[in-house]
């Protein structure tokens, strides 16, 4: 009798085909970070129209390789994305440099993968027309990107996320860290130099002039509105 093939015999190995396939895929996530419905055995797809859907309906989450992604975020960091892009912001309109935005300023890097930054700047040269772009999810790449590191992310989901930040061409990527009240500053893949909270940040090429005090940003986490300065 000839051997029977089962249909997970005839799969190749190196497709993505249950849950557990796709949160390895994205970092080894949580599984209630996935959204569209997928079910325990086989991820659902989704698309830019599912993604403005899950907007619709109040779930905050990234298109990831055709998989919904509910952000990370609490009110920690929430805090902490405000005063950054307040400084960003600030320094950014005094030399008419470009547009600042926040946590649901959505981008589309590449075709099945949109993302939305906690803050980011996208200066004029980057932007068709020298306009802010009317589009939901605009095919727009930002200059410099913020992430505050959440509870709920992975060490490799963020190296993911930089990954495809500086493939997709941003300049910058900054990765604070809350928890020990640090800065690491990206400008590759590969190259790196970690802040602590004594020190400033500076914008090296992309933003050059900029400089941020660390200590004034942290303090937002533990101060009394006697103790916070403005920029």
């Amino acid at each position: 009798m000839a051997n029977q093939v089962t249909l997970s015999d005839s799969l190749n190995s190196a497709l993505t085909l249950s849950v557990s396939d796709v949160l390895t895929d994205l970092g080894g996530i949580p599984a209630d970070r996935l959204v569209a419905g997928a079910s325990p055995t086989v991820p659902a797809r989704a698309d830019i129209s599912d993604l403005a859907k899950a907007h619709a309906n109040g779930r905050f989450c990234e298109l990831v390789d055709g998989v919904l992604v509910e952000k990370s975020m609490g009110y920690r960091e929430s805090l902490l994305a405000m005063m950054l892009g307040r400084f960003l912001l600030d320094f950014v309109e005094k030399g008419q440099l470009g547009l600042v935005s926040g946590p649901d300023g959505f981008v589309q890097l590449f075709p099945s993968l949109v993302r939305g930054p906690d803050v980011a700047f996208i200066s004029w040269e980057r932007l068709p027309g020298r306009k802010p772009p009317t589009d939901a999810y605009p095919t727009i790449v930002p200059d410099l990107v913020i992430e505050i590191i959440s509870a709920g992310n992975t060490r490799a989901e963020m190296a993911r996320k930089r990954r495809e930040y500086f493939q997709a061409g941003v300049r910058l990527v900054w990765m604070i860290d809350p928890l020990r009240r640090s800065v690491a500053v990206f400008t590759s893949v590969t190259e790196s130099t970690v802040l602590q909270d004594d020190q400033s940040l500076g914008g090296c090429d992309v933003l050059p002039g900029l400089t941020i005090s660390l200590a004034e940003v942290f303090a937002v986490l533990d101060a009394g509105p006697e103790q916070l300065s403005d920029p």
